[in-house]
C-alpha cells in the first residue's frame, strides 16, 4: 500500500464589477493513462450557477467545458484529488520486438497515428544540431531503455535547473545557449530532440510531490527537509 496524499489546486480571479464570463475549457484532470492511481477527484467552480460538460480531446485528455449564464465578480476553479503514491517500476513496460534497439522505425499505420508526436518544432538550430550529433552515431544498436536513460543523463549533465517564473517555454536553442532552464524548458527540449531522433514524444504536465523521509538516509543524500508540492512538466516517449 502506498502513501495517500491530497492535493488542492485553486485558481481565483476577482473583478471590481460583475463581468460576463465567456465559456472556459479546463484541462485540470489527470489523464486516463496516468500511472499514479487517483483515488478521488472533484472540481468545484464559482459561481455556482454554471453548466459543465466533460469531454475528451482527440488525444484522450479530459476537458471540462464550462458555460456561465450570468455575470459574476468572482471566478474560482478548485481541484481536489487524492493520489496513491505507490511505488512504480519505471521500467515495467512492454517493448515490441521491432523497437528493442535504437534506432528503429514505427510500423506505417502506427507512424500515421503518431504523426503529431513525430513532428519537430520547425528547423533545428545550430546548437540543437550539434547536441544531437553526439547522440545518433555512438548509440546505434543500443537497447532502447538504455538509450533513453543515457539521453536523460546527458540532458541532466548539460542543462542546469532553475525555477523560472516568466510565462511561456524557452525554445530548445535558447535553453542550450543559456545552459539552464525550468522543468518545462528541459521537457520541451527533450520532446523536440526525441522527435528529431525519430521517436514519438509529447509534452506532459502535472504535479511534483516530495515528502520528507521518516528516517535519515543510510547512503546518499537525504530527501527534502519539508513536504514539497509544485507544478511540474516532463516528456513522454512512445516506444
Amino acid at each position: 500500500m502506498g502513501i495517500h496524499i491530497g492535493i488542492e489546486h485553486r485558481t481565483t480571479y476577482r473583478f471590481d464589477r460583475p463581468v460576463q464570463v465567456h465559456p472556459h475549457v479546463l484541462r485540470l484532470r489527470p489523464a486516463p493513462h496516468c500511472r499514479t492511481p487517483i483515488l478521488a477527484y472533484s472540481l468545484r467552480v464559482t459561481p455556482s450557477e454554471h453548466f459543465v460538460n466533460w469531454q475528451q480531446d482527440p488525444f484522450g485528455n479530459f476537458m471540462a467545458r464550462l458555460v456561465f449564464p450570468e455575470p459574476t465578480k468572482v471566478l474560482d476553479f478548485t481541484v481536489d484529488l487524492v493520489a496513491d503514491l505507490t511505488v512504480i517500476n519505471p521500467f515495467d513496460f512492454f517493448v515490441e520486438e521491432s523497437a528493442k534497439a535504437f534506432p528503429f522505425e514505427y510500423e506505417p499505420q502506427l507512424a500515421n497515428d503518431l504523426e503529431p508526436y513525430l513532428r519537430p518544432d520547425g528547423k533545428a538550430g545550430p546548437l540543437l544540431t550539434k547536441w544531437l550529433s553526439g547522440v545518433r552515431t555512438p548509440t546505434a544498436g543500443t537497447p532502447i531503455a538504455d538509450f533513453l536513460v543515457a539521453l536523460n543523463r546527458r540532458l541532466y549533465d548539460d542543462i542546469a535547473y532553475s525555477i523560472r517564473m516568466e510565462p511561456g517555454v524557452q525554445p530548445p536553442e535558447e535553453t542550450l545557449s543559456r545552459g539552464i532552464g525550468s522543468c518545462r524548458d528541459t521537457g520541451w527540449l527533450l520532446v523536440d530532440a526525441l522527435r528529431r531522433l525519430g521517436l514519438a514524444a509529447r509534452f506532459a504536465s502535472g504535479y511534483l510531490v516530495q515528502l520528507t523521509s521518516d528516517q535519515p538516509s543510510l547512503s546518499g543524500a537525504d530527501g527534502p527537509s519539508a513536504d514539497f508540492t509544485d507544478l511540474h512538466a516532463w516528456a513522454e516517449v512512445f516506444i
